[in-house]
């Protein structure tokens, strides 16, 4: 494997070049996704250079009705390899033995977080053994992120790529209109709730 930090200077300002580049280090590639704003961009950025790259989404049950509809067009637009990874209980289960979604100040959310999102993606890092992830990660999303590389490699030898890290809002609208992709603001995470606030699951992989 070639000097991380060497090809972050080299390429982390060019995201196709950085795709390209991780593309070739490994044989098992994924891609997640949320189906939040912005989401078209890197899906539609990677998918142009494998079509057939798994898409993997960690549906916690709590999505607006726009997001599971923009889901569904993009999936069908962009011809995705979706593979949908849901909590090991349903929405309607969960919250008609414990209660509606607890707040984040709630000492019951760690373990929400991790029931609904954090237990859905290590499941899917053990049955699909990745060796390459793309993440659609941008340092202004949350201070955690701004800390981040575009490429960096967990405990597990995994390789995580966030091509956009260094893109604003400007640079992805201007990419979603190059290419006429749509887009929905009408997102929530049940996770985070506040907009700069981490669920975990990026610091932990």
């Amino acid at each position: 494997m070639a000097d991380l930090d060497a090809i972050n200077q080299e390429l982390g300002n060019d995201p196709v070049a950085l795709i390209r580049w991780a593309l070739e280090q490994g044989q098992r590639p994924i891609v997640t996704t949320n189906f939040r704003p912005f989401e078209a961009v890197i899906l539609h950025m990677v998918t142009r250079h494998q079509p057939s790259i798994p898409v993997v989404w960690m549906d916690h049950g709590y999505n607006t009705e726009a997001t599971y509809r923009f889901a569904d067009a993009l999936v069908q637009r962009l011809d995705l390899n979706l593979i949908t990874y849901l909590p090991k209980r349903t929405r309607a289960h969960r919250e008609a033995v414990e209660g509606p979604m607890p707040s984040i100040d709630d000492r019951r959310h760690e373990a929400f977080t991790r029931e609904v999102k954090l237990e859905p993606f290590e499941r899917a890092l053990r049955e699909m053994a990745p060796d390459v992830w793309f993440t659609a990660l941008r340092a202004e999303d949350t201070p955690e992120r701004a800390r981040m590389a575009p490429l960096s490699k967990n405990a597990d030898g995994l390789l995580k790529v966030s091509p956009l890290l260094g893109w604003s809002a400007k640079d992805m609208y201007q990419y979603l209109q190059l290419h006429d992709l749509p887009n929905e603001f009408d997102y929530f995470d049940p996770t985070k709730v506040e907009e700069k606030r981490e669920c975990g699951l990026h610091l932990q992989h």
